[in-house]
């Protein structure tokens, strides 16, 4: 049994198909069946179910990838830390998942700003549900995510980078419009709209007022783009992260009211994550603490209390 043979079974647990793992792998497709084959023999064992049309590890296959991805990671966090010896650990690579409600408004920023202070970082971005990426960061597909906090996970790293305020979002005429603050009390009766299930924006709404609004689950938005539009339709009134509620078209803010919450602000968190064991934890340390201090304006570090406005 080789280290190889191990990076060949993961490759085609994640793909479910001989050519795009041996792809995934830069080997022909019958240099990684043979390989399969062999370690299979070699313990005694079918790994894979050949018969489905996407090929899944059996049960005892499922078993032995999970020890065959914390093999494969341990040695590549051997490479990686001997190669932090003698190279820059900013010039790499990072596979870096993120939430919906954070990327479009928060990464144009960030990106700016890590380029300008990291130029051989390379960032790769996907964007995905929290539950997807938290899956898919433990099974090493991710180096690191942005995501909201709290994050309970005793494997994985949290960094939190910065607190941002909720503002409320009315369509223009409504009466609570006129309001400079809102509490979260004077929602009651007033139809609150949410994403669709699997947002922990969603969570976090019906935390801040869900128990006083009464939502509409007949329409649901898959962003907050919808949301805000469903607001400028006079559907109803929805929470607003601080940074994309100033990224609102111009055509909107016509339509739109926003207005902040009294004291106490409700607010969320958002952290970067990664895996404790990573290979690349300077790396991702270092790229935390750089977010941490160059935050665009609205938003504040976590753990220190809200600017004065």
């Amino acid at each position: 049994m080789t280290l190889q043979e191990l990076r060949y079974i993961v490759a085609l647990a994640d793909t479910g198909h001989f050519g795009q793992a041996a792809e995934a792998c830069h080997v022909t497709q019958s240099t990684l069946s043979t390989q399969v084959k062999k370690l299979e023999d070699y313990l005694g064992l079918t790994l894979f179910d050949r018969s489905l049309k996407r090929i899944a590890p059996t049960p005892v296959g499922r078993a032995i990838l999970d020890s065959a991805r914390v093999i494969v990671a341990e040695a590549d966090r051997i490479r990686e830390l001997a190669r932090t010896v003698t190279e820059d650990v900013m010039a790499v690579t990072l596979k870096l998942g993120v939430i919906p409600t954070v990327g479009p408004y928060y990464l144009p920023h960030a990106l700016i700003s890590v380029h300008k202070a990291f130029p051989r970082l390379k960032l790769v971005l996907r964007e995905a549900l929290t539950a997807s990426l938290l899956a898919r960061l433990r099974e090493g597909h991710f180096d690191a995510a942005l995501l909201a906090l709290p994050v309970e996970d005793e494997g994985l790293e949290v960094f939190p980078l910065y607190r941002e305020p909720f503002l409320v979002a009315l369509p223009a005429g409504h009466p609570l419009a006129a309001r400079d603050q809102i509490r979260p009390r004077e929602l009651a009766y007033q139809p609150l709209l949410l994403l669709e299930e699997g947002h922990c924006l969603r969570e976090q709404a019906l935390e801040v007022c869900g128990q006083a609004g009464h939502p509409t689950e007949d329409v649901q938005a898959t962003s907050l783009e919808m949301l805000r539009q469903m607001v400028a339709m006079d559907l109803g009134l929805t929470l607003l992260p601080q940074l994309a509620a100033e990224n609102a078209p111009r055509g909107e803010k016509r339509l739109i009211a926003l207005r902040p919450f009294a004291p106490p602000v409700p607010t969320r968190t958002i952290g970067l994550v990664w895996r404790r064991r990573s290979p690349r934890v300077e790396t991702l340390a270092r790229l935390a603490q750089h977010l941490t201090d160059t935050l665009p304006p609205g938003v504040w570090p976590a753990g220190r209390r809200e600017r004065k406005r």
